[in-house]
């Protein structure tokens, strides 16, 4: 009784394995094959509880003429999208006392800007790219993709401990997990984001050329880095080959913006006390 059981157990979970693979495939902006699990408003929902809870608990940067400068970069990026892409939701953005360089999109519309990404950003363009690549991780699902991922490797686990897999074979299926599945998918998801972000940001009139430029300053504060086949991201040389080969098709769609009157103005204030 005890196989006989031990059997069904198996077979149930693996076919709600194979299910979940078979019945959650969507395809990216970038016709990406995707697994995605969760409904987009699923993880809307989720998105703007996090934006609110960082919102109550981080500091917001009261420099008006900042936060004036990264609402303004914000508002020709959504512009930009189309109806579908910008949803039903109000999209915003805020802008973080926080030294880190970075920035983020949420399912549902809502970003942050840390400060410390203004020392890195030398004009509106760059500032741009920064916001259409978060923007792009937005648009391809990529949230999604990631809490999916997480739901079917944590079924994956549980089927093999029920097949009696365990010891050195699991720590080979995490190790092979974490090589091969999390970080090139990763690698994947942010290569994505720079292909979308360049061209959103061409569309909304930016120059796309200053996404090359973006990333000579990025790498320029970046110290040793590990090989990129351990790597989370791509590194800066390749995203720059990646976005060189798109600029001949960015720069068309930024000339038809421009000549549709689509000219950003937004003018980076001089960093406080100067």
């Amino acid at each position: 009784m005890m196989t006989i059981s031990r059997r069904k157990s198996r077979s149930a979970l693996l076919a709600a394995f194979v299910a979940a693979g078979l019945t959650a495939c969507a395809t990216s902006p970038t016709q990406r094959r995707q697994i995605v699990l969760y409904s987009d408003s699923e993880l809307a929902q989720q998105g703007i509880q996090v934006y609110q809870r960082m919102q109550a608990e981080m500091t917001i940067s009261p420099n008006l003429a900042q936060t004036d400068f990264v609402q303004c970069v914000t508002n020709y990026v959504v512009a930009a999208l189309s109806d579908e892409q910008r949803g039903n939701y109000q999209w915003g953005v805020t802008l973080f006392q926080e030294d880190s360089a970075n920035a983020f999109a949420l399912p549902g519309g809502k970003m942050g800007v840390y400060t410390g990404l203004l020392d890195v950003t030398a004009n509106q363009h760059q500032l741009a790219a920064v916001m259409a690549h978060e923007v792009g991780h937005v648009l391809a699902r990529h949230s999604n993709e990631r809490a999916s991922q997480s739901t079917i490797i944590g079924i994956g686990r549980v089927v093999a401990q029920v097949a009696g897999v365990s010891g050195t074979t699991m720590q080979a299926i995490d190790l092979g997990t974490e090589l091969g599945l999390f970080l090139p998918f990763n690698r994947s998801q942010e290569s994505e984001a720079d292909r979308i972000g360049v061209m959103l940001m061409a569309e909304a009139g930016f120059d796309p050329a200053e996404s090359v430029s973006l990333w000579q300053n990025m790498s320029a504060l970046g110290g040793p880095r590990q090989p990129e086949l351990l790597s989370t991201h791509p590194s800066p040389s390749t995203r720059m080959v990646d976005l060189n080969s798109l600029m001949g098709p960015a720069q068309a769609l930024r000339s038809s913006a421009n000549a549709r009157g689509i000219s950003p103005d937004c003018v980076k204030p001089p960093p406080p006390g100067q």
